[in-house]
């Protein structure tokens, strides 16, 4: 719940500076920072704040280093790879054909082992496929609580280049209000002494306004990496979630009903072998026909059904190609969203530079 309330605060204040920042006027710890500041000092002026400005900057290469390290790539690679694997399923193998007694018999076991050789290896690819999902999976979990980390990261470093900015703004203020009238004062009255000091605090105001704009502009990188660092974590999330749904819960469904029906193939292939010898059989022993009929009759009943159903199995095949096609949509979504990313933050980080130079 604290963590809750700390996230909500955050984004208030990030959403409203302005309220932020007449808050922290007030603040003792502002105060502190104003009554540290040595307006004779220009080197100290110059360098106010920087420290935190020089992490801000470090902060968005940590950004751009993470969206140009993700497996993204290889995620692609993946679901191409699961694509192939299910285009080779074909509901066909598994309806009756009128011709399944005379190819038993004249090719023999080759029938039924081209078969069950296809599905097995099928069904082993899948099960490779499945446990790199799933690690991909963890994965953007993963990401998306690092982002989460790095999003509080970036609210304490636009706090902190807010407090600085404060400081030296009201360091300024100081300093026209309470020393240059008296100063000015002095000047007009010949004192020359003063008019030293008089051009002393005005430069020390003119740096202190120049700091105070530099560090807004630090600030502002801070201030638009929060939306960046959220756009990413929602597509993370779009990804889990079309993970979890179309991948992770659907392949195990689809390779049991695969597995199941394999199964009933191979019993409904034997069964009708069985009646087929049993019909020949007949035709040399009249008297248990009809007994040897019934009871091939029965055993095709019994070994004909399965538990999952081909429509079943169907429609898990358009669950997961459904999920693969939604999956690449997201991702050249989240391609798209990286590469604004990347671009905004070095244009931001390449301002501030810009800035920080001409200082």
């Amino acid at each position: 719940m604290n963590n809750l309330v700390t996230l909500e605060k955050q984004e208030e204040a990030l959403s409203n500076p302005e309220k932020i920042k007449m808050e922290l006027r007030n603040s003792q710890e502002v105060k502190q920072l104003v009554s540290t500041i040595d307006t004779r000092d220009q080197v100290a002026l110059l360098e106010f704040g920087q420290e935190t400005a020089n992490q801000i900057s470090g902060f968005a290469d940590r950004i751009l280093g993470m969206t140009k390290s993700t497996s993204m790539e290889e995620s692609s690679a993946l679901i191409r790879n699961l694509g192939k694997i299910m285009d080779r399923f074909d509901p066909k193998d598994f309806v009756e054909d009128k011709g399944v007694f005379s190819r038993f018999f004249n090719k023999g076991k080759n029938f039924i082992e081209k078969i069950m050789e296809k599905y097995q290896t099928m069904g082993s690819e899948i099960d490779k496929v499945y446990i790199e999902i799933k690690k991909y999976e963890v994965e953007m979990k993963g990401s998306t609580q690092v982002l989460e980390q790095l999003y509080h990261e970036n609210y304490n470093y636009f706090l902190a280049l807010e407090k600085y900015s404060v400081a030296a703004e009201m360091k300024a203020e100081e300093l026209k209000t309470q020393f240059l009238p008296t100063l000015q004062e002095r000047v007009n009255n010949g004192d020359q002494l003063a008019a030293i000091e008089l051009e002393t605090v005005g430069t020390a105001i003119e740096l202190l306004q120049q700091r105070s704009f530099d560090l807004e502009m630090a600030k502002q990188v801070a201030f638009q990496t929060a939306p960046q660092i959220r756009m990413l974590q929602r597509g993370n999330t779009k990804l889990i979630a079309k993970i979890n749904s179309a991948f992770v819960v659907t392949i195990p469904v689809f390779k049991n009903g695969l597995i199941q029906a394999i199964a009933a193939k191979r019993q409904k292939l034997v069964a009708d072998s069985m009646a087929e010898l049993d019909a020949r059989t007949n035709e040399m022993l009249l008297k248990n026909a009809t007994n040897i009929s019934q009871q091939s009759i029965q055993i095709a009943q019994l070994a004909g059904g399965s538990s999952i159903k081909l429509e079943t199995m169907e429609e898990s095949w358009k669950i997961i190609m459904q999920g693969l096609e939604e999956t690449k949509a997201i991702e050249n979504e989240n391609a798209r969203n990286r590469d604004v990313s990347r671009a905004r933050l070095q244009e931001l980080q390449q301002q501030y530079e810009k800035v920080r130079g001409q200082v």
